[in-house]
């Protein structure tokens, strides 16, 4: 089975890939994603769960989008792992383009999000917590397409 290229980079026919919430968070992770420096990202497994969402996978495209809900480029899956939060490394903590120097201050700025009132409103649980053995999903992603118009 071959692929349209037009239909598998058009933003309109994709599956948004939204990187925290609306807000600032968002802006800056986006405009990391459109200079390069965001390669990767670490979401939740008890989030795709209580979405009942399946895991990204490898060669998978979506849209990014920014604040506003408008899409900005267009992404491709180059990697998915599932491990426990103990087990980040400081390279993927790094391609992240955050600015992480260490696995410690990305751990800290990453629980601090997860904890957040948002999230587990997201969640449906206003307990939520992370630890340890929480298991986090680490996707790698590259641009395929930067959208015209996006700054």
């Amino acid at each position: 089975m071959s692929v349209d290229p037009v239909e598998d980079t058009d933003p309109a026919l994709l599956p948004k890939a939204e990187f925290a919430f609306p807000g600032p968070l968002r802006d800056r992770l986006v405009a990391a994603v459109l200079d390069g420096s965001k390669t990767a990202t670490t979401g939740l497994l008890a989030e795709y769960e209580h979405e009942g969402e399946r895991l990204p996978s490898v060669g998978e495209r979506s849209a990014v989008v920014d604040s506003d809900d408008r899409a900005v480029a267009v992404i491709e899956v180059t990697g998915v792992r599932v491990v426990a939060l103990r087990d980040v490394d400081l390279a993927h903590a790094r391609d992240e383009g955050e600015g992480h120097t260490t696995v410690g201050g990305w751990r800290s700025d990453h629980e601090r999000f997860w904890r957040g009132e948002e999230m587990r409103r997201a969640l449906g649980d206003p307990c939520f917590a992370v630890d340890d053995a929480t298991q986090v999903v680490l996707e790698r992603f590259r641009v395929v397409t930067r959208l015209h118009g996006v700054p």
